[in-house]
């Protein structure tokens, strides 16, 4: 059996949060999240890192991020473009009526699938998982049952922002296994009570303890045609009616939802003591700034993740 993969979801517009938050730097000697993450896969037993980034970012991710790590770390670099995979008439149409949204993570996660042959872990680069998280997904797919899709969800009221609004994948889990998953864009605590607002107006309100998808996610590599048909779907659907899904993403969540219900595979979901931090908002930057240095002094992390200054691939 070979070592898991960890596949990062780099190449993201960071338009909430003003700028490039996968390569801002928020550790004490110029690390980003995507650092932490990558540093506990290492010691969780995944064997290959594979970016997925655009290609526009390119030179300053090599310089700000992929030099520091050095030799310490196997990856390998997949681009996420507004074209890749896309059909060249259905990609025309959307560029005439003025798209310029991402197609989502599903379509990400697509633009690496040649350099996945092993069980993989997919992650945000602009999301802290913890060392808790990685140690139960790496085990689960270095062990036996590395075949059955799992993720690690997270309690909703501890993966808010208190700049504005998130989305999230709300989970509904029986015995262990996620029964299904609703994707929702506008959730928020507002008067003491946590909501999401439909675009329709419609309000909801969600429980605190509600166990929430931050897209980690852990499948076997022979998953992959089934996200292919899916987004396959997504494009057809799109094409149908472009102007009604002009900013329409196929998201992860999304698929496995769809995998579920169609008899695909079940994904069981597993369980860890690890906190999430982010920086959706620029506003987030200070507390995840603070968390990660405090983590680092009580010892969780080292003064420098890498102790390296250079290194080639």
């Amino acid at each position: 059996m070979k070592d898991p993969i960890l596949a990062v979801l780099a190449a993201g517009m960071g338009s909430r949060y003003g700028g490039l938050k996968q390569i801002d730097k928020l550790g004490k000697n110029g690390e980003v999240l995507l650092d932490y993450s990558v540093y506990d896969a290492v010691h969780s037993g995944f064997e290959k890192v594979v970016f997925i980034i655009r290609r526009d970012i390119e030179n300053d991710f090599r310089e700000l991020i992929l030099a520091r790590m050095g030799s310490k770390v196997r990856w390998e670099l997949a681009f996420q473009e507004q074209d890749s995979l896309i059909p060249a008439g259905i990609f025309a149409e959307a560029q005439k009526a003025g798209r310029v949204k991402p197609w989502g993570t599903t379509h990400a996660l697509l633009c690496a699938a040649d350099k996945i042959d092993a069980p993989f872990t997919v992650i945000n680069a602009d999301d802290f998982y913890g060392r808790e998280a990685f140690a139960v997904i790496g085990k689960h797919l270095c062990g036996p049952a590395a075949n059955e899709p799992v993720i690690v969800p997270y309690r909703l009221d501890k993966t808010l922002s208190s700049q504005g609004t998130v989305a999230r994948g709300v989970c509904a889990i029986k015995d262990d296994y996620l029964v299904s998953i609703e994707e929702l864009t506008a959730i928020e605590r507002k008067d003491g009570r946590i909501i999401n607002t439909n675009p329709d107006g419609l309000i909801r309100e969600l429980a605190a303890d509600s166990p929430v998808s931050m897209n980690f996610w852990g499948f076997p590599e022979t998953i992959l045609p089934e996200f292919k048909k899916y987004f396959e779907e997504f494009l057809g659907i799109f094409a149908a009616d472009i102007t009604g899904h002009i900013k329409s993403e196929c998201y992860i969540p999304l698929a496995a939802d769809q995998f579920i219900k169609r008899g695909i595979t079940r994904i069981k979901a597993l369980r860890s003591d690890s906190d999430w931090f982010g920086v959706t908002y620029r506003e987030d930057r200070e507390a995840a700034v603070k968390k990660l240095a405090e983590l680092t002094q009580a010892g969780v992390y080292p003064q420098s993740l890498w102790q390296t200054n250079g290194g080639t691939h």
